[in-house]
């Protein structure tokens, strides 16, 4: 289950595209591989579709959690789900029918998520919580990697882990955006237990030791959270 551990999801936005299959075997010992999808419209960034990821999948064993930042969600989710997502996150911002397309997410084998802009309150998920197997919480603005994570993050987490508590459920809730050895405790005690890592785990040469170092202060905060 995504809300049993603390996972570490290096964001292949960040990594080496001139040798990828060496850039995800570095990453083996991570627990999912993030894949951000941007169409230039919802973000002012464009990135990569299915037949990358069609790519990635061939390249690794570890599940893949695809991040639409697209407008009109509605018409890519299939693709992707063809594709070979494990997990899809689609910006509530850009759905019309955030539980319809949940549930065809569910409906396909996937997991579903919904992912948080920043400025967007917690409270816009009231009605779709339940549906939900995953929540992303952006900790920068989406769109560009290596971004510093906005300090407020942490209390939204903590009203999110409160919205799930009042409705009786338990998603995971997953962070993306400045995620590293000097945040991951406090945000992953605020209620996180996924960390979408990118330049604080391809950055340094040491890939594996990046990933434990994120997955030991997560684990902290997990303790201080019990």
């Amino acid at each position: 289950m995504l809300n049993e551990d603390v996972l570490i999801a290096p964001s292949v936005l960040s990594a080496d595209f001139t040798k990828l299959g060496a850039e995800l075997d570095a990453v083996r010992d991570a627990d999912l591989v993030h894949y951000d999808v941007m169409d230039g419209h919802f973000v002012p960034n464009l990135s990569y579709g299915t037949a990358i990821l069609k790519q990635v999948k061939a390249a690794t064993k570890l599940p893949l959690d695809v991040h639409l930042m697209v407008s009109n969600p509605e018409v890519q989710v299939p693709w992707f789900l063809e594709a070979g997502a494990d997990i899809i996150s689609f910006h509530l911002e850009a759905a019309t029918h955030a539980n319809r397309l949940c549930a065809q997410i569910r409906e396909a084998g996937a997991q579903a998520a919904v992912a948080l802009n920043p400025a967007t309150p917690v409270c816009l998920l009231d009605s779709v919580i339940e549906d939900v197997d995953m929540v992303l919480v952006m900790t920068v603005n989406p769109g560009f990697g290596g971004q510093s994570f906005i300090p407020n993050s942490v209390q939204k987490v903590r009203k999110l882990s409160e919205l799930c508590r009042e409705h009786g459920v338990s998603p995971a809730i997953e962070v993306d955006g400045g995620i590293g050895v000097g945040n991951a405790r406090d945000i992953v005690e605020a209620g996180a237990n996924v960390l979408v890592a990118g330049s604080s785990v391809f950055k340094p040469q040491d890939r594996a030791q990046a990933i434990a170092g994120l997955r030991a202060q997560g684990r902290l905060g997990l303790e201080a959270r019990r």
